[in-house]
């Protein structure tokens, strides 16, 4: 029996529904015979797995620990508060709110805090790497909130704080969001906060796709200045599906009304389960030593693929991602065409706008590719390097069939070699 075979386990599932098990077993395989490297995804503990598969899924637990709005939640509220310790723990944080069911709902919760409709916020466009939830006009946000949004530099490709700035000087913003979910570089969270303390507004930062960083160290932490910091809890920092709100004490009276009754009912306390559980593990001395090697594998990725002639936006990369401008090496290749090839070779990426993209969103000239959940499995700098010639083999050959077909097959041996833990 093949280790992935063996990883398929039987399951209650099976017998009450055979049509949904032949689903699962086929996610599952999909799972373990690909390489992911999707930037935003990552590949959670068995510990995790089942804590969001337990019985804590059950219960309604509206309301917040000591203060809840059903009988029987006892151990609701020792789970919920052993979330909130940890996280607190791992961030240095004055409040923290584990229900969030998403890196969006946090943000909304943020904007509802701080804002009056209409109010102007200043947020990464999304086109140069920022976010749908902060500021897209089909958004919430963008609906409810007038939106100035800044770029990178056009040389560059790097945030341009002195002309953050400026924008910030001429139009007087009440909420200044930072972070991305596109952007290769260090942002300073710091230099953020000034700018808004200048010009009198509030500063949200959102570390979802860098919060395994920000907890270890590995990247600068925006919690001692900003007035909110949030984030989701399922990519580099391997938990389970869902968002997070670390606040000034100041403000954890109005985020958690956000929260409840505001914008959600009952927590979906299976999840804070996993939070709890995922934040512990975060807590181990590992831990860290996993996100080095994170970043450790993105460079090396990123390097490999410049060797190989491709053009990395900004030059490189701090993070655990990079992207990769398809135009000078495979000028007729979109985002789209490349995602596709690759996943046929079981290589999993996502088109992604590349800074001053005259491609549409649909297409793209660029791909995001990340490096968490290949780490998770294993994989370190060597099979990087090795992955690397594999994307550059398919994308150079134009989605040639025989080329994706050799590749697959390299594929699966690598990851045969290195299971899904």
């Amino acid at each position: 029996m093949s280790t992935i075979e063996h990883s398929l386990q039987s399951s209650a599932i099976a017998e009450a529904d055979p049509r949904v098990w032949e689903i699962v077993r086929a996610e599952e395989r999909r799972q373990q015979q690909t390489i992911e490297l999707i930037a935003s995804e990552n590949h959670v503990s068995r510990a995790v797995l089942e804590a969001v598969g337990s019985v804590f899924t059950n219960k309604y637990a509206e309301g917040y620990p000591g203060k809840r709005y059903y009988g029987g939640c006892a151990n609701m509220d020792a789970v919920e508060e052993l979330a909130r310790q940890r996280a607190k723990q791992l961030f240095g944080c004055d409040h923290v709110n584990v229900q969030p069911h998403s890196g969006s709902q946090a943000n909304a919760a943020v904007l509802l805090a701080a804002l009056q409709p209409g109010d102007t916020v200043l947020s990464l466009d999304l086109a140069h790497g920022g976010h749908l939830s902060h500021g897209l006009k089909v958004n919430i946000s963008g609906l409810l909130y007038h939106i100035v949004s800044y770029g990178v530099d056009r040389k560059t490709e790097q945030l341009d704080m002195s002309e953050i700035r400026r924008l910030a000087r001429e139009h007087r913003p009440k909420l200044i969001i930072s972070g991305a979910s596109a952007y290769p570089r260090t942002i300073d969270f710091d230099a953020f906060s000034e700018i808004a303390a200048e010009v009198g507004a509030e500063h949200m930062a959102d570390i979802a796709h860098i919060a395994g960083l920000v907890a270890t160290g590995l990247h600068p932490s925006p919690v001692p200045t900003a007035s909110f910091v949030t984030t989701t809890t399922h990519k580099t920092l391997r938990g389970p599906r869902g968002g997070m709100i670390l606040c000034k004490e100041a403000w954890a009276k109005k985020i958690d009304s956000r929260i409840f009754p505001g914008t959600q009912g009952g927590p979906l306390m299976h999840v804070i389960v996993g939070k709890a559980v995922a934040f512990g593990e975060a807590l181990d001395a590992g831990f860290k030593r996993y996100q080095q090697r994170i970043l450790d594998n993105a460079r090396a990725l990123a390097e490999a693929l410049r060797r190989a002639g491709n053009r990395i936006v900004s030059g490189g990369t701090d993070t655990h991602l990079m992207l990769v401008d398809l135009r000078p090496s495979y000028p007729n290749v979109s985002g789209r065409d490349a995602e596709g090839w690759l996943e046929q070779a079981c290589i999993i990426t996502n088109k992604n706008m590349i800074p001053f993209d005259e491609r549409k969103p649909t297409e793209t000239s660029g791909l995001r590719i990340g490096t968490p959940a290949a780490t998770t499995r294993g994989l370190g700098v060597a099979e990087m390097k090795t992955t690397a010639g594999w994307i550059d083999d398919v994308l150079r050959s134009g989605g040639d069939a025989a080329v994706i077909e050799r590749v697959r097959g390299d594929v699966h041996s690598l990851c045969e070699q290195f299971p899904i833990p």
